[in-house]
């Protein structure tokens, strides 16, 4: 199977300047945030409720528990938000309504949760349009961890906060190419 491609900076800027042309732009730039910063799956995304990252008093968390039911493998996790993100998300939080915890946090076109494969298609559809043919839902996911990896963020701490259940998983989503080489020889 064929690894999603993790993207550059530069590549996750165009990726968000799209984003602010499309008719949910703030909902669409949240999602693909969401993706990169929390290094969330599609499906999880989706599964995602106002309740979730936003507390009583409308403050963003700094942490919330992924349900088993939200996430993969029937396990809770633990997901923690950067502040880079928590801006992002407070920001959003003024073009939704989020007096209902329960409430789906990216409301779909039809008014309720995401499908696991309609935000597949949503993000298909955005990397598409800004011409990254090998990029997919598990892009933003693959970056987050290949990004932490390169500032030097142990594996096993990777694989908790991936959620991934072996180590062995985590080391499949770091990328390595030839920059990162070259940088590698160099801390000797």
């Amino acid at each position: 199977m064929r690894q999603a491609q993790t993207l550059n900076e530069a590549q996750l800027r165009r990726v968000i300047k799209y984003t602010r042309s499309r008719r949910h732009q703030v909902r669409d730039e949240t999602i693909i945030l969401t993706s990169f910063y929390a290094g969330l799956r599609a499906k999880e995304i989706a599964a995602l409720t106002v309740g979730n990252v936003f507390d009583e008093d409308g403050n963003v968390r700094t942490q919330f528990i992924l349900s088993a039911a939200q996430s993969k493998g029937g396990q809770t996790r633990t997901v923690y938000l950067n502040q880079r993100f928590r801006k992002a998300l407070l920001e959003y939080s003024a073009c939704i309504r989020i007096t209902d915890p329960q409430r789906p946090l990216f409301v779909s076109q039809k008014g309720g949760h995401f499908s696991a494969n309609t935000m597949c298609q949503l993000f298909l559809d955005i990397y598409k349009a800004v011409g990254l043919k090998d990029a997919s839902s598990h892009s933003g996911r693959r970056t987050y961890i290949t990004r932490l990896a390169n500032k030097g963020v142990g594996v096993r701490l990777l694989a908790e906060l991936a959620g991934h259940s072996h180590i062995s998983t985590t080391q499949r989503y770091i990328d390595v190419n030839a920059e990162q080489l070259s940088e590698a020889v160099e801390l000797l």
